[in-house]
Parts: C-alpha cells; structure tokens; sequence
C-alpha cells in the first residue's frame, strides 16, 4: 500500500482510471443477462386455456403465449431452432448472448435434429427449456434419416414381391398359345428375356404345336417344359399359293432358299396341292415337311 503512495501523482491517476473502467464494464455484463437467469412459465389467460379444453403440454394452432422474462416480455410460439433468425430467437426470450450461443452452433455445423437436443444449448436454463419445448418444430429434413432407410428398405421389399410375381407350383400349368409375359414369368426358371422370347418366336411361328418346341429358343431350360401346355388355340396357316416369297420368308421354317423354291415350283408348276411335291428338293427334308405341315395350307 506504502508503494501505491510512492508513485508519482500521474501514474496514481492513470491506475484509478484503468480500475474505474474495469469495475465498469463488469458491470454491463451483469446487466445484460446472466447464464443462470431463470424463466418462469407464465400463461396470460389461464382461464380462457382451460376453458377450451387444452390440457398440460397440447398446443393449439397458431396459439401464442406469454412467460416472464427479467425485464421484458417473452412470446412463445411455433419455431425450428435449425432455421428461426434472431429476431424470433429474441422474442422467445432468449437472451442475445445465447442467441449467438445457437447461430455460431449452426454455423459450425450444428444440427438440432429433436426437441431435446435444444436442451443442450449451453446457458439454457430447465425453466427455459420447459417453457419452449412444446414449441420446438423439426422440420424433416432435419430429423435422423435412419427412419428412412428403414422405409426406403421396406418399400425395397414390397417392390420386389411386386416385381417378382409367385412361382407356379408342381402341377400347374400355363398356356403356351395364350400366356402373356407376366403369367409366363411365374413359370420356374422363366424371366422376362425368356418370356419375351416365348411371345416372339410364337407370334413369327403363328403359334405352338407342341411343347418341344420351345427347345428350339437358344438356352431355354428344359426343366421348365412340364408347366406348359398347348390349350385349344390352333396355328395361323399360311397359303403357301398365295403367299409372296417375301411372306414366306419370314416364317422360321422357310427362311429365304425353301421360300424360293415354293415360288419357282409354283413358276414351273402352278399350284401345289401337297408337302409331298416339295418333298422332292433337297431343302425339304422329312423333318422340315412334317414341321411345316402344321402351319401351311392349300
């Protein structure tokens, strides 16, 4: 203390000045709000709440309430921590400094995906909290997307059992001449490219005359053969004394060489009134004559 006195009159006025503006700026901060102020819940119309039925913790629409707040007067509505600006911040009673608390929070980052986690605002007061907690709104696309995943994952599922039809079972038939792609497709072993080549080879073919012929599609699974049968439907006949070469052409057992053969023989001979006539050139084999008997007429 003698040392105090010791220094010389300018400096001893100097550290006054320096302790005055210390004392005064601690007590700014003292007036401007405490970490550890606390927020009583005040409704301001009790009566007119209980009256319209609203019990404890229910918040009614677009409903806009009071509490007590040291010096001033807080509103409490509706309002997302994730997105509110600072004047709602503000008018919920939150002191500025922990409104900047929440913005430096969101900008490093921070998401408050529930209510609770606007509890852990540092500051934040119980009576606070409990006040503003029935307030609080995520909006969804804050929330946790593990919800998600799991929804995405069953509608996964319910898309398969969709996409993937029932297998026939052991027994059942389906057939052949007027199955579409879908009823094809429960046929053990028969996907889409399968069933799209059965509706196309039939359609070229002008139907099936047997089972056995779906050998004839490149790889086709034989153990699928006892699902199918032939129903009543009867093959497309083609004129072969009419048809161009280019209609006959087009047929799978024709093809371009036995094509021109029927219309030269037709040239050379006129009308073909039997396989057995083409019977005597060597494209017309047997086999390809027996073949071509179901679907060609005179």
């Amino acid at each position: 203390m003698k040392s105090f006195f010791y220094l010389q009159r300018a400096d001893r006025y100097a550290l006054i000045a320096l302790l005055a503006v210390v004392v005064a700026a601690v007590g700014l901060l003292l007036y401007l709000g405490k970490p550890g102020e606390t927020a009583s819940a005040v409704a301001v119309d009790s009566t007119a709440v209980d009256s319209a039925g609203v019990g404890p913790g229910r918040v009614r629409p677009h409903a806009v309430r009071y509490y007590a707040v040291e010096g001033r007067r807080a509103e409490l509505f509706a309002f997302d921590p994730n997105t509110a600006d600072s004047t709602e911040l503000l008018r919920l009673g939150l002191a500025p400094w922990q409104v900047r608390n929440i913005y430096k929070y969101r900008a490093s980052g921070g998401i408050y995906r529930k209510p609770s986690d606007f509890a852990r605002l540092y500051g934040l007061t119980v009576g606070q909290y409990k006040a503003l907690e029935p307030y609080i709104r995520i909006s969804p696309d804050y929330r946790p997307a593990a919800g998600l995943a799991v929804a995405e994952t069953r509608d996964m599922y319910v898309r398969d059992t969709l996409r993937y039809p029932l297998k026939l079972k052991p027994g059942e038939h389906v057939s052949l001449n007027a199955a579409d792609t879908s009823l094809l497709k429960r046929v053990p072993g028969i996907g889409s490219g399968f069933a799209r080549a059965i509706v196309g080879y039939r359609e070229r073919l002008g139907g099936y005359y047997s089972v056995s012929q779906l050998l004839e599609i490149s790889g086709f699974p034989q153990s699928a053969l006892p699902y199918f049968d032939i129903g009543t439907a009867r093959c497309r006949r083609l004129n072969v004394n009419t048809a161009t070469l280019s209609q006959l052409r087009r047929h799978p057992y024709i093809g371009f060489y036995r094509a021109k053969t029927i219309v030269d023989h037709r040239r050379l001979h006129g009308i073909i009134r039997s396989l057995s006539e083409l019977g005597l050139y060597k494209d017309f084999t047997p086999e390809a004559v027996d073949r071509l008997s179901h679907y060609v007429e005179f």
